[in-house]
């Protein structure tokens, strides 16, 4: 059978059986409309289409593109009326035909023996009721080609729609290509403007940017995409590039040229990639070498060559998995800080931990051994590409600064909060940056620091140990156990958190102080940093006033704070919650594992650009991926309970670029996202981002209406992105493009990043 270029199917609703009459009315209408439609069409070579499998196109009436899809729905999933499906079928087009701008589309329709075209028109009038339902005329493609309408029509029409759908499934039980049920799945509708129950961070956030404001164009079919002209080059993040910002800005005393400061207006140009590109090796081969033209900076190497950060092998980078504080490996460093304090339990009681100033991160590289998510972030700064350097090998990280911002994270959350020599000044001006740590560590929680203060008696080092020492007893941490590695010659501090306010009750010093009441610490987008510390949740009901479960039991277990709320889609919490976990499940199983041809074994880096409960990411639970969950700051704030999953995640405004180098992931999913951001953003600015982040070759998913997936699928395929799948069943539309190694000649020049 004739390969296509690629696949697009449609769950249609089958009609009753018509009468004797009203098929010949019907025969004969359409006798009618083929004869006009068929002298009209001019097939036209499109050259855009580069994926490997077949699509199919339905103009409907309305102009509204509708598309088949094979296999049943599974019973989880449907509407409460689950008789409006009945007949599904699967419609095939070859690879070369493509119908002009508002005509109809010559459409294939496979079968065992032979690929078939057709034509097929949805006939109805709701005024009339002339027609009262739908059939598909085919016709055979041969080398002598098409039939003859009157031979086309001698074909049966009345064929069983039961057994024509058996069939159907039957055909595709050994397809991997074809949409399989899930993607049908019921999508729940969130409903948190009625309830009121649900804040998000814009509302949180007093000193949030300004959301940006830009037309939107709906045919983006005519985009044309440019190189982005900047001095960053192939590396280029345009909140953090934003050099005309960075020279205005009147002191970076505190870091703040390492903060964000995105344009005015998003670039809409796309990233060039680095001479000699390749496609990233696997994971997890890839936490040892990666491939040296993907990330070609040598600086580290040449500095930290010595403490095995990484080294320069041929055309490799190789990460010996050493550190400066762990010579000997991450592993052996792991293994000591939990001899050092059992109560630690790697994997069990700390699941989710943050990892300050990481380096390369192979401390968060080799969590993963010990069932550990780590959220490792270090600055864009004079040691070029360390982040680059760990999303290459395929570990969570961010470029993220502490300067005079919050961390965008919510309060609590972090089991575990890491910084090994990090270099960072927690002592000064009242402990601000460590009283940072304080709010986003979880009451109970452990803060680990290996830094030489710990260990070293110069009087640098010293006299450090000695301010922090003050500062960690006015903030109630108990310093738990200072445990020594030889073999390393290091010492580890483990301070704990508080998980009452006793202690802040009794200090004969309010010092640092206590927080305002009206200062809420879940608030993170854009708000300042203040030097004092919120107190720790006590009531039985409150989220965090005890820890959660053990992991994996916390992943399927809905918060116990969460139960006396009201759901993000209505319903009660724990019935919302279970309905998302069980949604999630069955579309990731019935559908994005066998039904898009994704080969997962090359998946890694995973991002859920709009998680709600991070159900997304914990249906992926036993893939060797990781998932970063992004909470946009105008969606209900249910990060705090991704991370009571043992999941981890950020807020983000998706009209600004996001913390990370071009080509971090593997794959982006957007369940109901673009549609949201249109009412605000430039969405082609929008998608230019996507391309940013997204690795050649990597996978965009896309859930939402059909009129955004059908914008999407324009700006896709002007950028020359491979058409997987598309589906489409009453304005609900699916689609699958994967991004290839093409970029457009022309080049602009961005004035902001311009160094």
């Amino acid at each position: 059978m004739a390969q296509g270029k690629y696949s697009r199917v449609d769950g249609r609703k089958s009609s009753s059986y018509c009468s004797t009459i009203s098929i010949v009315v019907f025969v004969a209408f359409c006798l009618v409309g083929i004869w006009t439609l068929m002298s009209s069409i001019v097939p036209t070579q499109n050259s855009d289409l580069t994926s490997e499998e077949a699509v199919n196109q339905v103009v409907t009436e309305n102009g509204s593109r509708q598309f088949d899809s094979s296999g049943g729905l599974p019973e989880d999933s449907t509407k409460e009326d689950s008789n409006t499906i009945n007949d599904q079928n699967v419609i095939k087009r070859e690879s070369g035909n493509v119908a002009e701008e508002n005509q109809e589309e010559v459409v294939t329709k496979e079968s065992s023996d032979s690929e078939q075209t057709g034509l097929g028109e949805r006939q109805g009038d709701n005024e009339s009721d002339l027609v009262e339902g739908e059939k598909k005329i085919n016709t055979d493609e041969s080398e002598d080609g098409p039939k003859q309408v009157d031979e086309v029509l001698s074909e049966t029409v009345e064929k069983d729609a039961a057994e024509n759908n058996m069939e159907i499934q039957e055909k595709n039980q050994g397809s991997d290509e074809l949409l399989p049920a899930g993607a049908q799945s019921e999508i729940l509708n969130e409903t948190n403007t009625l309830n009121g129950a649900w804040s998000t961070q814009a509302i949180e956030s007093e000193n949030e940017k300004e959301s940006q404001q830009s037309s939107v164009t709906k045919d983006h079919s005519d985009c044309r995409w440019k190189l982005c002209n900047v001095t960053a080059g192939p590396d280029y993040i345009p909140c953090l590039d934003n050099w005309q910002a960075i020279r205005k800005l009147p002191s970076m005393s505190h870091y703040e040229h390492r903060e964000r400061h995105c344009p005015e207006e998003a670039p809409t140009c796309v990233v060039p990639l680095p001479k000699g590109y390749r496609q990233p090796i696997k994971w997890p081969e890839s936490r040892g070498k990666i491939w040296y033209y993907n990330v070609p900076h040598t600086k580290l190497a040449v500095v930290k060559g010595h403490q095995n950060w990484v080294k320069i092998s041929g055309e490799y980078l190789t990460f010996p998995g050493g550190g400066t504080q762990f010579i000997n490996g991450a592993l052996h460093y792991i293994d000591f800080i939990q001899k050092s304090l059992p109560a630690i339990a790697w994997g069990k009681r700390s699941r989710v931990i943050l990892d300050v100033g990481c380096g390369v991160a192979s401390f968060g590289g080799f969590l993963f051994e010990r069932d550990v998510l780590a959220m490792s972030f270090a600055p864009k700064d004079e040691h070029e590409a360390q982040v680059q350097f760990a999303l290459e090998r395929g570990i969570p990280a961010i470029s993220s600064v502490m300067g005079t911002k919050r961390l965008t994270f919510p309060s609590g959350v972090f089991d575990v909060v890491h910084c090994a020599r990090c270099r960072v000044p927690w002592h000064n001006e009242g402990g601000k940056l460590l009283l940072e740590l304080n709010r986003v560590l979880r009451p109970g929680g452990y803060f680990v620091w290996s830094a030489t203060p710990v260990y070293r008696k110069n009087p640098e080092d010293s006299g450090i140990w000695k301010a922090m020492s003050e500062l960690t007893k006015s903030m109630c941490w108990d310093l738990v156990v200072i445990g020594e590695d030889k073999l390393d010659g290091v010492k580890a501090a483990i301070y704990r958190k508080p998980t009452s306010n006793e202690c802040y009750e009794k200090r004969p010093q309010n010092v640092p102080p206590i927080c305002k009441e009206s200062d809420d610490p879940n608030a993170a987008w854009n708000v300042p940093m203040e030097a004092c510390m919120h107190k720790v949740p006590i009531n039985a009901s409150e989220r965090g006033s005890r820890w959660p479960e053990q992991w994996p039991r916390r992943l399927e277990k809905a918060p116990y704070w969460f139960n006396s709320q009201v759901g993000v889609y209505g319903k009660g919490a724990l019935e919302d919650f279970t309905a998302d976990y069980k949604h999630w499940k069955n579309v990731v199983s019935k559908s994005y594992l066998n039904g898009m041809g994704i080969g997962w074994s090359s998946v890694r880096n995973v991002m859920d650009m709009r998680a709600v409960y991070g159900g997304f990411a914990a249906a992926l639970k036993d893939l060797k991926v990781w998932v970063m969950n992004v909470v946009p700051i105008d969606s209900p704030d249910t990060l705090p309970i991704i991370y009571e999953r043992g999941l981890f995640g950020i807020y983000h405004d998706w009209c600004e670029s996001f913390n990370t180098y071009p080509r971090s992931y593997d794959l982006l999913h957007a369940d109901y996202l673009f549609s949201s951001l249109k009412r605000r953003c430039n969405i082609v600015a929008v998608f230019a981002e996507v391309d940013r982040i997204l690795r050649p070759e990597g996978k965009l998913i896309i859930r939402d209406d059909g009129e955004t997936v059908d914008e999407v699928e324009k700006m896709a395929k002007s950028l020359k992105w491979e058409i997987r799948l598309i589906y489409s069943e009453d304005n609900k539309g699916l689609l699958c493009v994967q991004k290839t190694l093409w970029r457009p000649k022309e080049m602009e020049t961005i004035k902001s990043a311009i160094a």
